[in-house]
């Protein structure tokens, strides 16, 4: 975890540190809005403005940059990486178009649209929204070609599914960095955000799917050919070795091998949250689990497993494991170095004193902690299009205010912020464009379907973390 710096960077005052904070992240803002700028260096950069305008040496800005990038790679970096593993496996073996077909074929008439949204939400566990997107859509396209239900009424609960989990549930990038920043218990944080994505999944994507339908005609557009996940990343040797056999010809590993290799990691950090709460320090049990749901450790247990389950069962030899895994590494360089960067932007907010200027000015005006929160990941998303850099941002704002609270309301403040990095995508977010271009949908058709129902995720996911909050 991130600590906290000891002493501030500098001595300036409440306005001028404020001053420094607007402007460090309208630099970021404007570098990748309107310079274009890749937001790695729109990061560096923002945080070179931060520092000089808040009065802070060159020196102790780079070295409280530095700081923050290190811990941040080493706290979340490697979870991404163990995480990635496993989506690239079970994206590779055919295990997720296993859990996709076994389920939907199951499934038929008004039910479809909630399978849907299931079948996404637990696709999305171990695999990023890119990646996700990637794998259903061709099975969403399918579906809506063989049934008359529509293409929005099939594809909103698909696309909520997979938003809902990539934003709300570890170990996904967005929240693992908030995590991070805040020192909340992922444990808590996960349980937490599996209870606010069912509802949020729900509304979000059958309910709003069966509405957005009836309003919004969209054609289905032409099947497109799925893409295995070597040649989605960007694996190109390893998608055209010669030597590769073809995934046609592979083994399905089993639709329970499947879903219990996906879902082996989450229940074991889920067990150490439980232990933590219901047993005694020193229970041989609670030890147990507290070493076993680690984090690292569970992840690490579930890519192992996986490479049995979903390598070794679908009929890759010990070389075609070695390289799905290592093909499921590159992709995610870009992912790391934002993360690292937003880390040691966040960094240097909080070194330089900006988060204890809010967190007083918060405190003041008697504002809550989880709307400050949701609010300040709202106005950067917005502006940014990219709830990671949201994220990273809101989180080293309101740091300090994590100290006030008790460790509950520390991962829901996580969460909230999590929620506010998701409203409203539109025209500066990646994901805009490439949900419009795979559905065949104008800019404003995009805007009503995917948009909204972004924006919806935001809303009814942050009026769950208050709900939690009445009640732990």
């Amino acid at each position: 975890m991130m600590p906290l710096a000891a002493e501030a960077i500098t001595d300036a005052g409440k306005t001028q540190l404020v001053l420094a904070a607007v402007l460090g992240i309208a630099a970021v803002v404007l570098l990748i809005a309107w310079a274009k700028f890749h937001p790695f260096l729109a990061l560096i950069l923002g945080s070179a403005v931060l520092g000089l305008v808040a009065g802070a040496a060159p020196g102790d800005t780079v070295t409280s940059f530095t700081d923050g990038l290190g811990s941040t790679v080493g706290s979340v970096g490697l979870l991404i990486a163990l995480g990635s593993m496993i989506g690239a496996l079970l994206a590779e073996s055919g295990g997720a178009d296993g859990i996709v077909k076994r389920i939907v074929e199951r499934v038929s008439g008004s039910a479809l649209p909630w399978a849907m949204a299931g079948v996404a939400a637990l696709v999305g566990l171990p695999l990023f929204f890119e990646v996700g997107v990637v794998l259903l859509v061709p099975i969403v396209l399918l579906v809506a070609r063989r049934t008359d239900i529509g293409l929005l009424r099939i594809g909103i609960p698909a696309l909520a599914g997979l938003s809902v989990l990539h934003g709300l549930v570890p170990p996904h990038p967005g929240p693992l960095v908030a995590i991070s920043s805040l020192n909340a218990d992922l444990g808590l944080t996960l349980l937490f955000g599996l209870i606010c994505a069912i509802p949020t999944v729900i509304v979000a994507g059958p309910v709003f799917g069966n509405f957005i339908a009836k309003r919004v005609r969209v054609p289905v557009p032409a099947l497109l050919e799925p893409v295995g996940a070597g040649a989605a990343s960007g694996d190109e040797d390893y998608a055209e070795d010669a030597t590769r056999p073809d995934r046609a010809d592979r083994r399905n590993p089993g639709f329970w091998a499947a879903v219990l290799t996906v879902l082996l990691p989450i229940v074991l950090m889920l067990l150490r949250a439980i232990g933590e709460l219901t047993l005694e320090k020193g229970n041989g049990l609670r030890g147990a689990l507290d070493v076993l749901g680690n984090p690292p450790v569970a992840l690490l247990i579930g890519v192992l497993v996986a490479m049995w389950t979903l390598g070794k069962r679908s009929g890759m030899d010990r070389r075609e494991t070695n390289a799905v895994l290592g093909g499921s590494l590159p992709p995610i360089a870009g992912i790391l170095l934002i993360v690292a960067a937003g880390g040691g932007f966040k960094q240097v907010l909080v070194d330089a004193g900006v988060g204890n200027v809010v967190a007083d000015a918060a405190q003041d005006a008697h504002i809550n902690a989880l709307l400050l929160g949701w609010l300040v990941a709202v106005g950067i998303r917005l502006a940014t299009g990219s709830a990671t850099v949201a994220t990273i941002t809101a989180a080293g704002i309101v740091a300090p205010l994590a100290a006030t609270l008790d460790r509950p309301e520390i991962s829901l403040l996580a969460l909230a912020i999590g929620c506010g990095s998701l409203f409203f995508s539109h025209v500066n977010d990646a994901g805009f464009w490439l949900v419009k271009e795979y559905f065949g949908m104008t800019v404003g058709q995009t805007i009503k379907t995917w948009s909204i129902m972004e924006t919806i995720i935001s809303v009814v996911g942050v009026i769950c973390v208050f709900l939690l909050d009445l009640v732990v």
